[in-house]
């Protein structure tokens, strides 16, 4: 068992114009798309007039065995369609930018470890700034925050997406997840001030999320939002792959938490797998994500379904002794890496978790936090602390708490600058990503369109028969497999030629 599967992250950030609380996040969010893809030129984003190839989109399958009905679903489950009115665009790096309802989001390109994801998802943060300079510089001023809560009763996600086996029942995978997601927090929540969705009362709590669960298991995202996920939309070969889209998940900005989260997680899908996922069940999974997330002393237990009461910290430790004994001693160095980080993090909470700053982004942030109260005297239901909590996530250098702490070498990373800067324009080598970005790099006048598992091409300017590119493997398409044909033919129509007759 490794930690190394194909996986990615979805961001969908808060945006806001300063002096301007009416301003339609909709549109604010198209400017922000827009800017990027201008400003970073032909090369490096495909124009926002280019299509989302949608053909293999099915957002309304349910991996339970069933479609819900279009007259039933909520308007936000409908991905896939195209809105003329809001921005996409597809990234040389082989990322997607664009407008999910009221958020720029960027959803970063498929990697197989958990160290890439932290490379490309940081990416995305540079993607935004890059975009909100282009804006400064025509005289418009925006701010993009990396949470997800606005302070007003609105929730949006940060998604994660794992590819695992399709021969693995999909309930199997639900009930082995349950557990570890509510206890997961406590390693990777992104701390919060405020308890209930519009922070009814006062208080510091671990998770951002957790407040908005209301679901163990369901479709929707943006309503009823379960704890697991059933949307069924693979993106790779059906038959053998399902896709699970994770939408319980905190918005990090530490490394070490971001790391943790996508980590932590392949190991247990990788148990899960195996058949050898720990025997836990709880009695009632949202109440306990709750309580669980309301209680940063790390000492509240929770009832499992046969009587038993554990800490956040007991069932992650089960899992992680689940772990060790399905591993054995022949580990590879990115798993190696995630163990390492799990076992230190874990032992400084149950013995300090203030010794966890720095790498934990709700310590790191409770910490700050405690240290204006302690200065100014303030209480947990005062506004200030709110203004706090919000500066926090604040992606611009001069303004953003965890951006300064970071340039100050007080946050621990995984991933060096310039390992980000070149994730912001090169795609990952390993997966079909990379094809997907050298496209756009090589020959973005003439991709239409794109999808994670297609590129759509207009062979020459102003003639009408697309060609679809299909990406249905997503290890298929990397630099090692293509890199070589790509460096070897001449145009569109000549890698199109070699395609079609297997040259690849």
């Amino acid at each position: 068992m490794t930690v190394r599967r194909v996986m990615g992250t979805e961001t969908e950030y808060g945006v806001t114009r300063p002096g301007d609380p009416r301003a339609n996040p909709v549109h604010l969010s198209g400017q922000v798309v827009r800017a990027y893809a201008t400003g970073a030129g032909p090369a490096r984003a495909l124009p926002t007039g280019s299509g989302w190839d949608y053909a293999d989109e099915t957002p309304l399958r349910d991996a339970r065995g069933f479609e819900m009905a279009r007259a039933l679903a909520d308007i936000s489950q409908l991905t896939d369609t195209d809105d003329p009115t809001t921005a996409n665009s597809v990234l040389s790096n082989g990322a997607r930018l664009y407008v999910d309802h009221a958020h720029p989001e960027y959803s970063s390109p498929e990697v197989v470890s958990p160290r890439d994801a932290v490379r490309w998802d940081r990416a995305g943060d540079e993607v935004m700034l890059q975009s909100l300079a282009t804006l400064a510089a025509q005289g418009e001023v925006l701010r993009l925050y990396k949470n997800n809560v606005d302070g007003k009763g609105a929730s949006y996600g940060t998604h994660e997406n794992y590819l695992v086996p399709r021969a693995v029942p999909f309930l199997t995978i639900a009930a082995g997840l349950l557990p570890f997601f509510v206890a997961r927090q406590v390693l990777v929540g992104a701390g919060r001030v405020g308890l209930g969705q519009f922070s009814e009362r006062p208080g510091f709590q671990i998770s951002q999320r957790a407040d908005y669960i209301e679901a163990e298991i369901g479709l929707e995202t943006t309503l009823k939002r379960p704890i697991v996920n059933t949307r069924d939309e693979p993106h790779a070969l059906g038959e053998k792959y399902r896709r699970l889209h994770i939408i319980v998940g905190d918005a990090t900005l530490c490394d070490v938490g971001t790391l943790l989260r996508l980590g932590t997680t392949s190991l247990v899908l990788g148990l899960i797998e195996a058949g050898a996922a720990p025997p836990l069940e709880l009695a009632d999974p949202v109440a306990a994500i709750r309580e669980i997330s309301h209680d940063p002393g790390l000492r509240h237990t929770v009832e499992l379904a046969d009587g038993r009461r554990m800490t956040a910290l007991e069932i992650l430790a089960t899992y992680r002794q689940a772990v060790q004994d399905h591993l054995g001693d022949d580990v590879d160095a990115d798993t190696r890496e995630v163990l390492d980080h799990w076992d230190g993090v874990a032992a400084d909470l149950a013995t300090d978790p203030t010794r966890c700053v720095g790498r934990v982004d709700w310590v790191t942030k409770l910490a700050v936090l405690e240290g204006y109260r302690r200065r100014d005297g303030l209480e947990w239901g005062d506004p200030r602390l709110s203004a706090i909590d919000i500066q926090w996530s604040d992606l611009d250098p001069a303004r953003g708490l965890a951006a300064r702490m970071r340039a100050s070498g007080r946050l621990v990373t995984v991933v060096t600058p310039e390992e980000v800067a070149a994730a912001v324009v090169d795609p990952p080598v390993e997966t079909r990503a990379w094809f997907r970005g050298q496209c756009v790099s090589r020959y973005a006048g003439q991709v239409r369109a794109a999808s994670w598992d297609s590129v759509v091409f207009e062979p020459a300017p102003g003639r009408r028969d697309l060609r679809r590119v299909q990406l249905p493997e997503p290890l298929r398409g990397s630099r090692a497999d293509i890199g070589e044909l790509l460096d070897s033919v001449g145009d569109v129509d000549d890698l199109l030629a070699h395609l079609v007759t297997g040259e690849d």
